[in-house]
Formats: C-alpha cells, structure tokens, sequence
C-alpha cells in the first residue's frame, strides 16, 4: 500500500533489482512509474521463482504499483517514443530511472530537448564496466568475515542492491525537489560498487584497514563488537540473541539467571561485562554459559524466559514458517494486503514498511502484464489519438497485454 507524497512522473527503463527497486520505493510513496518493456519482456521478465502460468514471482513482486508500456526498443520509431516519454511536459515529469546502458537514451542527448531533465543512471562499477551484487560484495570482505574462515561465504541476501535502490529513490527524489527550487535538472549516476564501498568507511571497516591496519577475523555466528550468537533449545529449536546494549545485556542476565556466573567471569577475567568491547572479548565464555542454560530447556521454556525479561532474540525460521508463525507478516500488520495479479493468483503483498500514522495508505496495484497500460499511457501522456495509436500497433512498434507471454497460460 503506498503513502501519496510524491507528484512525479518516472519513467523507468531497467532489469534485476536496484534500478525495480527504486521505482518501486518512488510509487509506493505516489509517485506515477512507467515501465518500459521491449515486446515480450526483458531479460529479467522470467526469473525465477516462476509459477505454473510461467509468471515470475520476482519480477511481479517488484513491479507493483508501476504501469507498463511495451515497445519495440530495436526500432528507431520505439526509441523516439521513449525519448518522448521522458521528455513529455509537465513538471512532475522529464525524470528517467535506469540501469541498462542505452546509447541513444542519455542525459545529453534528452536534455538538448528538455534542458532540466533528470536522469538516474545505476551502474556496475564508477567506470561504468559491468558488476553485479555479488561480484562486488566479494571484494567487501565481508564473505571472508562470515562463517568459520576456513572459505568465504556469499550471502544470499542482495544486500547492495538493496541499499543502492534506496539511495536512488531518494537521490531523485532531491533532485525533483532542487528542480522546483531552481530549474536545474540532473545527471546522477549511482555505482553498485559506490554503494557498497561508501558503506565500509560509514561502518569503520576501512578506518579498520587502513588506521588500525588489520582485517576482521570471520566470527562463525558470533555478533562482532558485542555479544551475540545462536543457541539451541533442548528440542532442537535454534535462537538468535543480541546483547548489545546496556539494556538488552541485563536482560538476559535475568533471563538466563547468570548473574553469579558472570559475576565470576568478571573476577576472573579481570573484564567488565557491563561495557560492550569486554563482553565481545568474553563472548565465547558468555556463550558457554548461556549455551548451558539453554540446552536443558524446551524452546516454550526459552521463550517464556526472554519474553518475560524482554530480551533481544529471535528465533530462526524458514520462509514458510514466518508466513505461518510470525504475526509481523499478515492482514493484522498494516503494511500487508491480498493482492489479485494476473497469472499469479490471490496472494499476500507488501506495501511500503514506512506508517504514518495521520496518513491513509492507498491500496496496492498488482504488478501489470507487459504493456498493460501501452495505450493509456500514449494517449494519456504524448497525447496520441486512436489513429496514431492503432498505426503503432499494425506496425508493431507497441504492444497491449495481448502479446505478454504469459498472458495466456
């Protein structure tokens, strides 16, 4: 469900994750995201997980709110299309969102005909050479920082995607702002590997190489700078406990009832559990006794304990058993709803995770079939009338739903 903020016009030309992402984020906050697809669908149209229809479920799930324009971008007629699109008057409008390299789609070339337009280019590396999430989170050090050392570990989680969709969201969003202030459109780039290597330094991890010259050890589940690290239960259920703060420590104190243990851990060590760095250098031996105490208890028994002292933890799960089990995911949490998409079915969505409370949320649109919107959009936003429209169609430089491939599984 999306929060009415933004009076833009977006025009979006993209594949995988940031560059969806973001145009995503910009609609569930209001803002009018038009997706150009090439007649069939792009190269992410059918990534997996699929559905019997042979609707993606990934692509459907970040192409909510958007609408969608299929066009025949190897045609010069369907490339001055898009360039009309994102040139179109209006100042909400003339703001193109992109992450695939198109020659005859650039800022210069756009602004020679809408001098304040704005363009969002994401890109692999800042030298615009190809990189992936994955090929840049290798060299973050961070998959040599998880697990046990001995090989690293890739996180599956598309992590710097993630961050790099946010900051274009918000990068556009203040470039809009500046243009009403000025007249001043822009021609932002944004790296993958910007993204994530601007966040080392945010997070110290390069003040770490280069001031302390060391690297950091990989901590199997241990939490670095503080205790934390999972445990199991006597009936084999899995937790996760974090006792970062001052707070969250004397909680699980309390509901471990290890004071006296950690009392003497303190004598002998010579550390004091109460600062955070000690209880890091201690983990192994705070972990000994926390793992005592849990092991000999059921998980209801465990969590009756932390829920009692209020305890940071949480327990491990898999997809499925959050759907079933956690009540943050559902209909009884506001950022949730049940969605009709064409070719997937009923299904449980997400709006923004953002809640205001003074503002009503706007029901969520299903993502669109490729070129749902073709016509609506010609008509709507280049002002086309139903000849110029029909002869688009008959030449095949646009296409409806009817040519989506999965329209009719």
């Amino acid at each position: 469900m999306g929060l009415q903020f933004l009076d833009l016009r977006v025009i979006e030309s993209s594949a995988f994750i940031a560059a969806p992402l973001a145009g995503l984020t910009l609609a569930q906050f209001g803002a009018d995201v038009i997706r150009v697809e090439m007649i069939g669908g792009g190269i992410d149209y059918g990534r997996l997980p699929l559905m019997p229809s042979g609707r993606s479920l990934y692509w459907t799930g970040l192409n909510k709110d958007k609408r969608s324009i299929a066009v025949d971008l190897r045609r010069p007629e369907g490339r001055e299309l898009v360039r009309n699109l994102v040139t179109a008057p209006g100042s909400n409008a003339g703001i193109l969102l992109s992450n695939i390299v198109s020659k005859w789609l650039t800022h210069d070339d756009l602004a020679r005909i809408r001098p304040d337009v704005i363009t969002c280019q994401i890109e692999g590396n800042p030298d615009g050479s190809t990189a992936v999430d994955y090929t840049v989170n290798c060299a973050t050090g961070y998959p040599l920082m998880t697990g046990t050392g001995e090989a690293p570990v890739n996180h599956v989680l598309p992590a710097w995607d993630i961050a790099c969709a946010y900051k274009a969201a918000f990068a556009i969003t203040a470039a809009a702002q500046r243009r009403r202030l000025t007249g001043q459109g822009s021609a932002l780039r944004l790296a993958l590997a910007d993204v994530a290597f601007t966040m080392l330094s945010h997070l110290g991890v390069i003040g770490e190489a280069e001031l302390l010259d060391q690297d950091r050890a990989a901590l199997g589940n241990y939490i670095y700078g503080a205790f934390g690290r999972d445990f199991e239960t006597a009936d084999g259920r899995r937790v996760m406990v974090a006792a970062i703060s001052a707070g969250q420590w004397s909680a699980l104190i309390k509901a471990c009832d290890m004071a006296e243990a950690t009392a003497a851990l303190e004598r002998s060590s010579g550390l004091d559990l109460g600062k955070e760095a000690d209880r890091f250098e201690a983990r192994e031996a705070i972990a000994a006794i926390v793992e005592a105490w849990s092991r000999v208890r059921s998980y209801a028994d465990v969590r009756a304990a932390f829920e009692r002292e209020r305890v940071c933890w949480g327990e491990y799960r898999t997809p499925r058993e959050l759907l079933r089990n956690d009540k943050r995911v559902g209909l009884g949490n506001p950022v949730w709803e049940m969605l009709e998409t064409p070719g997937i079915g009923r299904q449980l969505a997400a709006g923004t995770p953002v809640r205001d409370d003074g503002e009503s949320r706007t029901p969520t649109a299903p993502a669109p079939l490729l070129g749902q919107h073709t016509d609506e959009v010609l008509f709507d936003v280049l002002g086309l009338d139903s000849v110029a429209v029909g002869r688009l169609h008959d030449a095949g430089i646009v296409a409806g739903p009817d040519r989506d491939p999965t329209s009719s599984r």
